[in-house]
């Protein structure tokens, strides 16, 4: 089954259309949305991030249709299938929808007035890991899905760097969400696992993890936040319009319609995510140029 396929049957049980309520915008075409998935439930996400689409729909006018993804590389199907029209993605998730399908990025995303993150493995607390990954070799270690910045193209970057496969070097899984990573190693199932500094803030934020269950040991450098994505033949004026609304949103607004702690966007440059997109050509996921 394609991952186009997948990505539908996936989808559909989650798509929700939200029709606001003056006739003018009934009658518009729908902005298409779709978010990936940040939460430990498609309804957790759903809940957090459909404020913040909802913002930006009514700005330009249009009823939100919003999709929730069940993993990261879906949505860059989604965008080259024109299945929809704006994502907020992960770094990767925007680079791999940039080469594969000519997405652009409107706005990079600020997480408590910062627009970077940082990489993390976390490991059970009581594993014995003064340096890493010397330590921690042949331990359990569970990788977020391939579409993830944090999750898996960092971290194997980084290991790359190393002269490590981690593969061999570690007793290898992949394909988790970093709630569910986190969820692993405080549950003793795994030793380790990959996440980012952000998901783990929130998940002790929300009291899905307790202090003490999991610990850091290692971080990346920082990485350009989530991109506000767009498909490749978006209307010039909807894109202008939706950049505009993005950007305006300042932290008193943020704190209405954005998740806990993001704060806002900056404008994304060609550069942005210059670093992701070096990351995956060295590891041969994208080509050069």
């Amino acid at each position: 089954m394609t991952l186009s396929r997948r990505l539908a049957l996936a989808s559909a049980p989650l798509l929700a259309t939200s029709v606001l309520a003056t006739p003018a915008l009934a009658q518009g075409a729908p902005l298409r949305c779709a978010v990936g998935p940040f939460q430990p439930t498609a309804g957790d996400t759903r809940r957090a991030y459909e404020p913040f689409f909802g913002h930006l729909a009514r700005a330009v006018g249009r009823p939100l249709d919003l999709t929730v993804t069940t993993d990261w590389a879906g949505i860059a199907v989604a965008l080259s299938n024109d299945q929809v029209d704006l994502a907020w993605m992960g770094p990767w998730g925007y680079v791999l929808a940039k080469h594969r399908a000519r997405a652009g990025a409107l706005a990079v995303v600020q997480y408590l007035g910062r627009p970077t993150y940082r990489a993390i493995i976390i490991a059970r607390p009581e594993l014995r890991i003064a340096r890493f990954p010397e330590d921690a070799k042949g331990m359990s270690i569970s990788f977020a899905d391939a579409g993830s910045t944090s999750g898996w193209l960092v971290p194997h970057y980084w290991f790359k760097t190393q002269g490590i496969d981690p593969r061999s070097y570690f007793r290898y899984r992949d394909g988790s969400s970093h709630a569910a990573n986190d969820l692993a190693v405080a549950n003793g199932q795994v030793d380790l696992a990959t996440d980012y500094d952000r998901n783990l803030a929130a998940m002790l934020a929300a009291g899905r993890l307790q202090e003490g269950q999991v610990k850091i040991v290692w971080r990346s450098e920082p990485l350009p936040n989530d991109a506000l994505a767009v498909r490749d033949g978006l209307d010039p004026g909807l894109k202008s319009a939706l950049r505009e609304a993005a950007l305006g949103i300042d932290a008193a607004t943020a704190s209405q319609v954005m998740p806990a702690s993001y704060t806002g966007w900056v404008a994304a440059t060609p550069d942005s995510y210059a670093t992701i997109e070096a990351a995956g050509r060295a590891l041969g996921r994208i080509g050069g140029g």
